[in-house]
């Protein structure tokens, strides 16, 4: 179950939003961890079973690291840090069995056939949705417990909603235990939060269904062709065209998301703050997927030793972060490829270079990011490092194809060519300054209701717009489910 389809909108939305504001309050953390869980087994099954797994293995852990830090045995290799340290490597082991034991085995593989010894047969295990992101909740929720920064949850099911709660655990924000930990015993709902949610969520679902969507096509017409019959022109519209549709998705998601936790009482953090705008690589990533990027820099970066150390171990610093970054999306030598890629400007931005960067003429700067950018989502989005390294040589008029015409007949209308253009400007932050000033007291008190009906009617016909597309096409899963 995806949240734009019929089956969430029309049906699991308003059940539980029914259930959960009943007069009684006592049973509002049982009924929302249920309908999580109904929601997670709704399109994964079997998988849930893993999630439970990683709930009870956690829940126990927990209670283990608080029993000993509270009786003083933390610091060095305290039994506290043996065990954070134990149920680090269960996290991460059982993502690396179900994520990336085929990766392994296939490069393994190779590397035998190489020595003349038979393959390892594959073991093809299915990775459940969203483990990438409920495994980093799980080690958040230890290492903050370490820290003494939060208490472990005394009832099991505290830590399966932190872990499992439905608006975050197929695609974040990655919340960490700290933000989220006072949140689940109590939640104040009020019903200017609950409408500022209802209002963020039919923002996101606008953005994926009426502008992600109709820009796949594009994208997947052109990388859905081998690249050598692609000329510069139909190469450039494709990789743009998934540049939007990357943004617009995943955003989109997180403002759901975001939306949804703001209905029901919880505060997720911001994971977008108009990334293309930026004009250095390291501004783009303190404003693509923050809450990931959060994460990375608390409980990986700093513990490395950050900034603190001499300039040879921060690069190599952001350099273990930013591979670990690319491996953590996909079990795939192109992620891993993505995430050197942008270690590799970053660590250029604090040499001499990055000072030549900083003293150029602004739109220079924010040319040389959208590039960095849109040759990163090449090998992001294509199949293989071959396809990539093919689909570069076409973009640059290094292998001159037939000509994208063709394949993009079927895709291409004068809807999306419309689309483009609009949602560039949906890049720029035009719809946080109207809803700043929605929720501001800028407008003067003559003109501040007929201002907010105007925009509260705006928002109504997007969901009715909305609610028409995701009705009468076939709706396209979110791109960071599958991580």
């Amino acid at each position: 179950m995806i949240f734009s389809s019929i089956a969430f909108l029309f049906f699991f939305l308003p059940v539980m939003l029914t259930l959960y504001f009943l007069p009684s309050h006592r049973w509002r953390n049982f009924l929302f961890l249920f309908g999580s869980l109904v929601f997670y087994a709704w399109g994964e099954g079997a998988g849930i079973v893993v999630l439970l797994v990683s709930i009870i293995c956690n829940y126990f852990l927990g209670l283990w690291l608080e029993y000993l830090r509270k009786r003083g045995c933390s610091g060095g290799w305290s039994p506290a840090k043996i065990v954070l340290v134990f149920g680090i490597f269960f996290n991460v082991g059982l993502l690396a069995l179900f994520k990336y034991t085929d990766f392994l085995l296939l490069n393994l593989n190779a590397f035998l056939n190489l020595a003349g010894v038979v393959d390892i047969s594959a073991v093809r295990l299915y990775a459940p949705l969203g483990i990438s992101f409920f495994t980093f909740h799980a080690i958040s929720y230890l290492i903050d417990i370490y820290r003494g920064e939060a208490d472990a949850r005394k009832s099991p099911a505290d830590v399966a909603i932190y872990m499992a709660a439905f608006p975050k655990i197929l695609a974040g924000p990655i919340a960490r235990y700290t933000e989220t930990a006072s949140e689940i015993v109590s939640r104040r709902i009020s019903s200017s939060a609950f409408l500022e949610g209802m209002e963020r969520f039919i923002t996101g679902l606008a953005k994926k269904v009426l502008i992600a969507n109709p820009l796949s096509t594009i994208a997947d017409a052109a990388f859905g062709v081998p690249p050598v019959l692609l000329d510069p022109f139909s190469a450039w519209a494709g990789i743009i065209c998934y540049t939007l549709q990357i943004y617009f998705d995943f955003s989109g998601y997180s403002d759901m998301a975001i939306g949804l936790g703001r209905m029901f009482g919880f505060n997720y953090p911001e994971n977008f703050n108009f990334p293309y705008i930026s004009q250095s690589v390291g501004e783009f990533w303190r404003r693509w997927h923050i809450s990931l990027s959060t994460w990375f820099r608390v409980y990986l970066y700093i513990p490395l030793g950050g900034n603190r150390c001499r300039p040879a171990r921060q690069y190599l610093n952001l350099s273990i972060v930013f591979l670990l970054c690319g491996l953590w999306h996909g079990a795939s030598w192109n992620f891993i490829v993505w995430g050197g890629w942008y270690g590799l400007f970053l660590i250029l931005e604090r040499t001499r270079v990055g000072n030549v960067i900083n003293r150029a003429w602004r739109p220079l700067r924010h040319c040389y990011l959208l590039m960095v950018v849109v040759i990163g989502w090449v090998f992001f989005r294509a199949e293989s490092l071959g396809a990539a390294a093919a689909y570069l040589t076409s973009m640059f008029g290094l292998q001159y194809g037939i000509g994208g015409a063709p394949y993009f007949a079927v895709a291409v209308n004068n809807e999306i060519w419309a689309l483009i253009p609009l949602a560039l400007v949906l890049c720029m932050p035009v719809s946080a300054r109207i809803r700043a000033i929605v929720y501001s007291e800028e407008i003067p008190m003559r003109y501040s209701s007929g201002f907010s009906m105007l925009y509260a009617g705006l928002v109504s016909l997007m969901f009715v717009v909305s609610c028409m597309s995701v009705a009468g096409v076939t709706q396209k899963s979110f791109i960071y489910s599958k991580f």
